[in-house]
């Protein structure tokens, strides 16, 4: 094979060995669960909320872990490719759907430091009451705390997984 080739070819993209814990994440948000016994809103928002929230609490994980940045890179690269294609299905047009996804980023990496202060050891349960509160959409009427409870249980199952296990997509439920 000549050099020119080689250099031509395309490459894999890095991103495809994450894409199955991507899968696991919205799977996992999606479980009724959340909705039924924590109160989210089944809604387009609340179910963005829920993919954001276990995003974002895998991505602490991994943090915590003190795992490479790369593989967090590449699964917040998949989230904003996946609402780019969410978007633009509901009909968002071109000259919007960047500005769009820019707001998305935000809200993730808000999320990320909001639920890190609220999991951080010392945090008392009304930190993340309170940051559920903030940061859920709940159905009406419902109380953020048995979602906040849920979502500690869930932070810890996270913990006790080795950081490969959870690369290789196998989450709690």
């Amino acid at each position: 094979m000549s050099v020119l080739s080689r250099l031509l070819r395309p490459r894999p993209d890095p991103r495809e060995s994450l894409r199955p814990l991507w899968h696991r994440i919205v799977a996992v948000s999606r479980q009724e669960r959340w909705y039924r016994e924590g109160g989210v809103a089944d809604s387009v928002g609340g179910r963005f909320d829920m993919i954001a929230t276990v995003l974002a609490l895998v991505l602490l994980r991994m943090e915590r872990a003190g795992s490479e940045a790369e593989p967090q890179v590449f699964l917040t690269e998949l989230f904003v490719e996946d609402m780019d294609r969410q978007l633009r299905e509901t009909g968002v047009g071109d000259v919007v759907v960047g500005k769009r996804l820019g707001k998305l980023v935000s809200v993730l990496g808000g999320r990320l430091g909001a639920y890190r202060d609220a999991l951080a050891d010392g945090a008392g349960e009304e930190a993340l009451v309170a940051t559920v509160a903030r940061n859920v959409t709940l159905a009406e009427g419902r109380d953020p705390s048995p979602l906040a409870a849920m979502l500690r249980d869930y932070d810890r199952r996270l913990e006790a997984l080795p950081a490969d296990t959870i690369l290789a997509a196998e989450l709690p439920e």
